[in-house]
Formats: structure tokens, C-alpha cells, sequence
């Protein structure tokens, strides 16, 4: 007897298991990202057959993302700048590319399928990559950009929720508390981006169309959220912006 998969919707429940997962990301980062990986191409293919189309997936790290991609149809395509995140997981894909998501190494209008999952805050100049992005994707394709909210609970990442007090204090109090430095250092490898810069981005870009902004991880109901200023910066974890080619 089959067994059918229940269609992918952004309710409550998915919320609640996104979450739980969420807090193995530190001990067990494999469960967490595949797990992630899973919800992530169920999400894009909501808005794109997935079927037979080139997809590049901008800092795509140790590979956690392919095999479900993969199995929705994609030919996957990763691009990360460092080596070390590449072979996290193991050997590193032949179809991987390094290189500078702020200077993407692809001609114009490549790609079917552009996607990047929490990238955009560890690049000093996001909406340069997210112009990038737009621009290696061919007329009719997808944009999908998904980053990590700033004053959102886990915008410190692991230096959370200290980061409400400054990135750079933050940063500090976990140097003295640990004896190191954290993996995402403020002004180096992690930057403050808001809720209001990604909206402000896709009013001012004009070479796709605006398909859907919405937090990624909460359920659908709560979008109105993005309309009030304050309160959307603190309850979006993460933002997604959907957008298609023109």
C-alpha cells in the first residue's frame, strides 16, 4: 500500500516541528538541515516545477540542500565562498562552485531556479547579491532568497539574544565567555539586515516581479504581521522574498 505525502502547507503544525528541529541545529546540524532541506523544496515548489530545471542554490555550504532539490526534479547547482563549509558534510559535489555570491560567476540569465537559504546576513553587501541573483536568472524563473531577521530572536545567531544590545558587544561577551570567537562575528561574517531592508529591496528593484514576502518558518495566517513596523522585526525569524523574472 502507498503511502501519500500529505501536501506541504505553512500551518501551525509545520511551524511547531520546524522549531523543534530547530534546536538541534548546534548539537545534531545534519537532523536539523535536512530537515530544513525537505520543508525547503516543498515551499519552492509551490511556486515552481522543479521538473527538469537548472536551479542554483548561492551559498549551498556542505550539501544538506541537494538530495531533497534533487529529489523534487532540480538539477542542483551549489556556489558557496568557503572551502570549509563545502566539506562539511564530507567529499565536496562536482557540481559545486566556489565563488563570491556578491559576484556571482554565471552569464545573465542562466539559471531557471535561484535560491539561497540563510546567506543574505553573512555577505557585507546583501542586496548586491540579491541583485546577482536576479540577474543569472532567466525570464520566467524563480527568485527565492530567504535570510535570518536581524532583531528577530536568532539574529545573533549563537550570540542571541545579547545581540539586542549590539552586534559588537555581543560578540565580545561571547569571545570572554567561551575563550573564542563565535563562528558568525559581527562586522566580519554576520550583518544586521532587517525586515524592513528586504521590503524596501523589493519595492526599489525592477527586474522581477514581487510574487510573496513572508516569514518563513510561521504559519501563513501571520503575514498581516509584515504590515506593523515594530512588532514584524521581533517576531520574524526569518524573511522570505519570492519573486519572478521578468
Amino acid at each position: 500500500m502507498l503511502t501519500r505525502t500529505p501536501p506541504w502547507r505553512a500551518d501551525l503544525s509545520r511551524s511547531l516541528r520546524l522549531f523543534r528541529e530547530f534546536g538541534h541545529e548546534q548539537s545534531d546540524p545534519a537532523r536539523f538541515y535536512t530537515a530544513l532541506a525537505r520543508d525547503s523544496a516543498d515551499q519552492v515548489s509551490q511556486y515552481h516545477d522543479l521538473s527538469g530545471q537548472l536551479m542554483l542554490d548561492v551559498g549551498g555550504g556542505p550539501g544538506y540542500f541537494r538530495e531533497a532539490f534533487e529529489a523534487a526534479g532540480a538539477s542542483y547547482v551549489a556556489l558557496d565562498a568557503d572551502v570549509g563549509e563545502l566539506a562539511g558534510a564530507g567529499s565536496i559535489d562536482a557540481r559545486t562552485v566556489l565563488g563570491s555570491g556578491m559576484q556571482l560567476p554565471f552569464r545573465d540569465a542562466a539559471v531557471d531556479v535561484c535560491y539561497s537559504s540563510n546567506v543574505l546576513e553573512h555577505v557585507e553587501h546583501p542586496w548586491q547579491m540579491a541583485a546577482e541573483m536576479v540577474r543569472v536568472t532567466r525570464p520566467g524563473g524563480l527568485v527565492f532568497i530567504s535570510y535570518t531577521t536581524w532583531w528577530g530572536p536568532w539574529g545573533g545567531h549563537e550570540t542571541a539574544p545579547w545581540h539586542y544590545l549590539g552586534g559588537r558587544r555581543a560578540r565580545r561577551r561571547y569571545a570572554r565567555r567561551h575563550g573564542h570567537e563565535p563562528k558568525n562575528k559581527f562586522g566580519e561574517s554576520l550583518f544586521a539586515v532587517s525586515v524592513a531592508d528586504g521590503l524596501r529591496w523589493v519595492r526599489t528593484q525592477q527586474e522581477a516581479d514581487v510574487v510573496h514576502v513572508l516569514p518563513r518558518y510561521n504559519p501563513w495566517w501571520s503575514r498581516w504581521l509584515l504590515r506593523v513596523p515594530v512588532v514584524r522585526e521581533v517576531v520574524t525569524w526569518n524573511l522570505v522574498l519570492v519573486l519572478r523574472k521578468r
